[in-house]
């Protein structure tokens, strides 16, 4: 294959990047590419995601692949829909960033360090739902934009603090900022945080091909499958309260001999101030059942928990 690669993008300096790093893998490998610039309805609005909606990132970025106008889209991956595309193909997902929470808290601090009644902004329900749990008698504000709006509004002292995903973080070289990052055992991150998806039409074999061979990494892709398996067999877009981790561990067979299995955690919002959690192991060719036997767990402890003594 020896035409440019058109890679779509969303105009920000995190998707920016993200892009860039794709295509930096491609041009190392000889193949050349353009970045293409893709307005989405997510860039153009300051609502919450809650109310502007799942996929509001990803929706014009796939009907200009779908449309031909570019022939590769990059996503972070947790931005997509659960429901895949008829006409596009999941040809890879790269190896996959840290995907904890970091915090960003004024004067250094840590989560913990932080007095009672301390302001933290964050867009997602999902660690807003987790701090409130955490008991720590913080303030949870919501709030929007990118990267730097989010810093700043604690260089300002509009808040005390932010949390933000830790890959966004790394992959526009602001990891020096973080004062903390998040043990899962604290927050479990969105499902597939830290993960990209590079999609290309179903169509178009040769890239695909080319896209699988280059950057697709199996540990990356069945732990993000098994996160979003999870999250799909709940019936929650990506911004509902939902976090899932899943990693690729060794373990031992019936034989005694060492083989790679998929360990997954999971928690769901019970209501405004208790979490259900679950975990499980399964085998790393069966990652979107693993994720949806997990839901099912989740789905019966919320229920047992919201039905349960002193449930209204």
């Amino acid at each position: 294959m020896n035409k440019t690669l058109r890679i779509g993008t969303r105009g920000s300096a995190l998707a920016v990047a993200q892009c860039s790093w794709v295509a930096e893998q491609l041009e190392q490998a000889g193949y050349p590419t353009q970045l293409i610039t893709v307005k989405t309805p997510g860039d153009l609005s300051m609502a919450p995601i809650a109310e502007i909606g799942v996929g509001v990132f990803t929706s014009a970025l796939r009907e200009a692949l779908a449309t031909g106008e570019v022939d590769v889209a990059v996503h972070s991956f947790k931005d997509l829909p659960t429901e895949p595309d008829p006409r596009l193909s999941l040809a890879a997902v790269p190896v996959r960033e840290d995907p904890r929470d970091a915090l960003v808290a004024r004067d250094g601090l840590t989560l913990g360090e932080l007095p009672p009644g301390s302001v933290v902004g964050t867009g997602s329900p999902r660690r807003a739902s987790q701090l409130r749990a955490l008991g720590l008698g913080l303030e949870v504000r919501s709030i929007r934009g990118n990267v730097d709006t989010r810093l700043r509004k604690v260089t300002d002292g509009e808040l005390d603090a932010v949390v933000l995903a830790r890959a966004g973080l790394a992959r526009v070289g602001r990891l020096e900022v973080i004062t903390e990052t998040l043990d899962p055992l604290q927050m479990l991150p969105a499902p597939a945080q830290g993960a990209l998806a590079v999609e290309c039409r179903v169509d178009d074999v040769d890239t695909e091909h080319l896209l699988q061979s280059v950057l697709d990494d199996q540990a990356s892709r069945a732990a993000a499958a098994a996160e979003r398996g999870m999250l799909n067999a709940l019936e929650a877009g990506c911004s509902a309260p939902v976090g899932a981790l899943a990693e690729v561990v060794e373990d031992l067979d019936e034989d005694g001999r060492v083989a790679l299995r998929l360990s997954l955690r999971g928690v769901v919002a019970a209501d405004d101030s208790r979490l259900v959690r679950a975990s499980a192991t399964g085998e790393t060719t069966a990652a979107d059942q693993l994720g949806r036997d997990l839901a099912a767990q989740l789905i019966e402890a919320r229920t047992a928990l919201l039905s349960g003594p002193g449930s209204s």
